[in-house]
């Protein structure tokens, strides 16, 4: 497993990054055995995989209280990193999305911050975070000031109860502003070879500026494994039904440039999604992909991909294939 550094820290983290969303279970993602979950962190520690990503808002708290468990007796092992930002517990912040009877709002204020790193700790039983992220950026008309996020994010630091600050969804100008009050150490955007919206600024200025991104999605809710065929079908609340790329028509063309890889992971002995996984984190700006997983072979079969070193030649033919399908429609 191919190791890398989070932005100018000394932490260690591997470059395949164990995604823990859907391990949260409930209408997005469908029912979770927590068991299974656990025997894929397992899975995943064992095959080389030392970061795991998680957050609050991931099944109310669940996924964190299922990596909790997991690590217990290894938290030595663990690059943790979870986030804080989208608020159920009342009416402060912005409507962000309702589900399951629950408001989430976008609320970045140092005071809810404040709860969230302490329920955060309590739930992962641990006394420190090794890279905390704010989840989603708060709007207008209610923006929170970006630098008082930040000055309670290092304060957090100061208090070691965090070791690293990263930020989600973010664009170049909010970057910035983080910048202007301290270190920014990380960034986690969405990117995938199908979705490569990132690459015209943002990557090219963490680049620059020695943030690293923690890119999610990275095989497309799994369409880039090959594994979902023409005939699959999903439950009306399903996440995958608000991605355009899972619509026949697109999922066509996509499975067929799949299918025109068989040579390549003939050459490198490996399955799609390791081909896939390996040529994300082989782009420029692109740290660590995050792999979601809550099964132990997914886990074991994802790690794979951050052994494999594509040539040259081959990340290209992959690139030009994936630019040459265009925009979904």
């Amino acid at each position: 497993m191919r190791m890398r550094k989070i932005g100018t820290t000394d932490i260690e983290a591997s470059v395949v990054a164990l995604g823990a969303w859907a391990i949260g279970g409930g209408p997005w993602w469908g029912e979770s055995d927590d068991h299974r979950s656990i025997e894929a962190i397992h899975a995943a520690m064992d095959a080389g995989v030392n970061l795991i990503d998680t957050a609050p808002v991931y099944g109310w708290g669940r996924s964190e209280e299922v990596v909790g468990r997991a690590i217990r007796g290894r938290r030595d092992q663990v690059v943790l990193a979870t986030k804080c930002g989208l608020w159920w517990h009342d009416q402060r912040g912005s409507l962000f999305f309702e589900l399951e009877g629950r408001s989430v709002r976008r609320y970045l204020r140092p005071e809810a911050i404040r709860q969230e790193v302490e329920d955060s700790l309590r739930r992962l039983g641990t006394d420190y975070i090794d890279l905390y992220q704010t989840h989603w950026q708060s709007p207008e008309p209610d923006k929170d000031p970006i630098a008082d996020t930040m000055a309670c994010l290092l304060k957090l630091k100061e208090e070691g109860k965090i070791r690293a600050i990263g930020a989600s969804n973010v664009d170049v100008a909010q970057i910035k502003e983080y910048q202007a009050k301290g270190v920014l150490d990380a960034i986690q955007p969405r990117y995938s070879m199908l979705d490569r919206t990132i690459e015209a600024e943002l990557l090219p200025y963490c680049l620059e500026e020695r943030i690293s991104t923690l890119v999610y999605s990275p095989l497309e809710q799994g369409l880039l494994t090959g594994a979902i065929t023409m005939d699959q079908t999903f439950s009306a609340g399903e996440y995958r039904n608000n991605i355009p790329w899972f619509a026949q028509a697109n999922r066509r063309k996509v499975l067929a440039m799949l299918e025109g890889w068989r040579p390549l992971t003939e050459k490198y002995r490996c399955s799609l999604a390791q081909l896939v996984i390996a040529w994300t984190v082989a782009q420029p700006g692109v740290t660590f992909a995050l792999c979601g997983a809550r099964k132990p072979e997914h886990s074991r079969l994802n790690a794979v991909g951050g052994t494999l070193t594509l040539d040259a030649e081959d990340i290209m033919t992959m690139r030009r294939d994936a630019e040459a399908l265009g925009e979904p429609q």
